[in-house]
């Protein structure tokens, strides 16, 4: 298939957070395609802010590319609950039990729709193509407007049921520090979080830059200019990022844990008292030496995790219980296959049902998804999807 320099099937991807909703069209090698972008209403109800959702979407639908998606994978602001398609971000609070996911289906035509976390969809992202590639045992954080993340475990990502594994900004690492959005305390997203940074710094006395806002890039800035107010807010942050890091490490044995987000762009402001407070609370063996490295693929790792996650989750069958059913890890190997046989879609699940579409699948061969000619019994998706390969 070629589109104006397209070769293969794209997914449309989503990276929805508390201060900004971008779209993208993702081809398998992870290059986005076509871009659109809408800040996240402050405030908004939920009606307002899936306005400006639907607006992004519109604009990956008016795109002469669009004809080659096959699926919506969505990275968004948690928790999120992949099963039922809802989310309720606490840095949004107009969506509570929002139904994002079928209401992305309506606009996008249709198409399948994968949903996962925003800290999940970056770890697929750094795994596939970044600073985890390589690793078996991986955190990724995003460390923003606030901080979430993701786990690779054996190779694979692991998303959890709902797709919040690995959120680490909701661990408590202060058991009576301040209350946080999320009902608890103590939270590592209240002490690492781009505007709690900014907040700490400017609650101990700091003040901006001549014509600064008081964000915590420039609290980073004050920092490297050695403001013992400004490394202070940092050091604190980095105290309670490596606490998380540390707890994670002694659960599950990572060996590197990966930074992203806007937070992470202060550089060794962050990282050097991270490393060292790592250093004093992860002592057991198997929990010391972790990693901690720099996300790589920067603003955009949102929008290739999502759609990563969602082939991903596609491929390991991970929405077998959604009403679209879903597609398994394929066991094939096609010659000249690049996937190695990681992201093949291999068969339709029918929902509900643990039966196959008979034939799906039997063209393999690095294709896009195809309309079914088979009639299962009980099926929902009404002969729309017949997978190849993704």
């Amino acid at each position: 298939m070629h589109l104006h320099g397209v070769t293969g099937p794209l997914v449309a991807a989503l990276d929805i957070g508390g201060t900004k909703i971008a779209g993208a069209l993702v081809d398998t090698d992870g290059r986005l395609v076509t871009r659109s972008l809408r800040p996240t209403p402050p405030g908004g109800d939920g009606e307002t802010v899936m306005r400006a959702v639907a607006e992004v979407v519109g604009e990956l639908r008016a795109a002469p590319q669009w004809d080659a998606a096959v699926a919506v994978g969505i990275g968004s602001a948690g928790p999120v609950d992949a099963v039922h398609g809802t989310v309720s971000p606490v840095n949004v609070p107009g969506w509570r039990d929002f139904p994002l996911a079928p209401r992305v289906a309506g606009a996008a035509g249709g198409l399948p729709v994968v949903l996962a976390g925003d800290g999940v969809a970056m770890t697929a992202a750094e795994h596939w193509q970044g600073a985890a590639r390589g690793y078996d045992n991986a955190l990724c954080m995003v460390v923003s407007t606030g901080v979430g993340g993701g786990l690779v475990l054996g190779g694979t990502l692991l998303p959890g049921p709902t797709g919040n594994a690995g959120h680490i900004g909701h661990i408590s690492v202060d058991l009576d520090g301040d209350a946080c959005p999320c009902g608890s305390r103590g939270c590592v997203e209240r002490l690492a979080s781009g505007p709690n940074i900014a907040r700490r710094a400017v609650e101990s006395g700091w003040t901006p830059p001549a014509g600064a806002a008081p964000t915590a890039a420039a609290v980073a800035e004050s920092a490297r200019a050695g403001d013992p107010l400004a490394l202070a807010s940092f050091d604190r942050a980095a105290q309670a990022l490596a606490a998380g890091i540390a707890a994670t490490a002694t659960l599950v044995e990572i060996h590197v844990a990966v930074i992203g987000g806007g937070v992470a762009g202060a550089g060794p402001v962050l990282f050097d008292p991270l490393r060292e407070h790592l250093a004093r609370y992860a002592t057991l063996s198997f929990a010391a030496g972790v990693d901690v490295v720099p996300a790589k693929l920067g603003t955009d790792a949102g929008l290739v995790g999502a759609a990563a996650a969602a082939a991903q989750g596609l491929a390991s069958g991970a929405g077998a219980r959604r009403s679209r059913g879903a597609l398994q890890r394929c066991g094939t190997s096609c010659r000249g296959c690049r996937i190695s046989r990681t992201w093949c879609a291999g068969v339709l699940v029918v929902a509900g049902s643990g039966r196959t579409a008979s034939g799906a699948g039997a063209r393999r061969s690095r294709g896009a998804l195809q309309r079914c000619g088979t009639s299962c019994r009980g099926c929902r998706i009404s002969r729309t999807w017949r997978p190849r390969c993704w």
